[in-house]
């Protein structure tokens, strides 16, 4: 294993994957907007780094992969997971600035966080690419267009990266989470809560530790004739609850 980089990686699913492969084997570049100081000190030591950058910042992703080569060695895995969902608004009364805010971190951000990587990889013949969408990409979210936008966005980005990069032997993925029990949104109110949960057919949220699982899975070996490929992580929540039976 080399490097993993991992971004959005102070909190909730980035950090549950830092700990996750760091189990596997794999040096750990863990990076936030301020970094991710906490998530690196419950890693094994000298095998992990706190990076701080914008993943909307070009020269600063460039740098942050600079530091990040010459103190761990090449990165062999991106995660790009950093992401804001921050704005609940109606399409027909959204601000256009909103929107291009959150298209700025969800998606472009998303690309020129692993953007650097990909020359590295093709050359060595092997990486592992993952971009953390969501359920929202292929169900719709009302009250997050943009949101939502973004997240189908990272679905075609994965497509087409699959197309370029599958010759060398790098494989690139999509994660789509549904109900994660993060902090934010176990700080919800509980009326909410309680009515997503009555949405999923499991009932219940997942942890961050199960979206890590997935994600860490591939990145591994096990995955290396997986590509292109859209994998939920929602209880069934993108099923339909439809019956023209009885419910008994």
């Amino acid at each position: 294993m080399t490097v993993a980089l991992v971004t959005g990686a102070a909190g909730g699913i980035g950090r549950a994957t830092c700990l996750e492969l760091a189990k596997q084997g794999w040096k750990i570049a863990a990076c936030d907007l301020r970094g991710a100081e906490e998530t690196v000190a419950s890693l094994p030591d000298g095998d992990a780094i706190s990076v701080a950058f914008d993943v909307r910042d070009v020269k600063a992703t460039w740098t942050a992969y600079e530091r990040i080569e010459s103190e761990l060695g090449p990165v062999g895995a991106v995660v790009a997971n950093a992401g804001v969902v921050d704005r609940l608004e109606y399409a027909a009364t959204m601000d256009p600035e909103a929107w291009r805010a959150e298209l700025e971190v969800n998606l472009t951000g998303a690309f020129l966080s692993l953007q650097p990587a990909l020359a590295g990889m093709k050359e060595r013949g092997a990486g592992r690419v993952v971009a953390v969408s969501s359920i929202a990409a292929t169900d719709g979210l009302g009250g997050q267009v943009a949101y939502s936008a973004a997240k189908a966005g990272l679905l075609g980005m994965v497509r087409t990266l699959a197309l370029e990069m599958a010759p060398s032997g790098v494989t690139v993925n999509a994660v789509l989470p549904g109900m994660i029990g993060t902090d934010k949104v176990e700080a919800m109110p509980q009326e909410v809560k309680d009515r997503a949960t009555a949405r999923v057919p499991m009932r219940r949220f997942a942890t961050t530790d199960e979206v890590a699982a997935v994600i860490a899975f591939l990145c591994s070996d096990a995955a290396s004739y997986i590509t292109g490929a859209w994998l939920p992580v929602d209880g069934g929540i993108g099923l339909s609850n439809l019956t023209l039976g009885r419910k008994d």
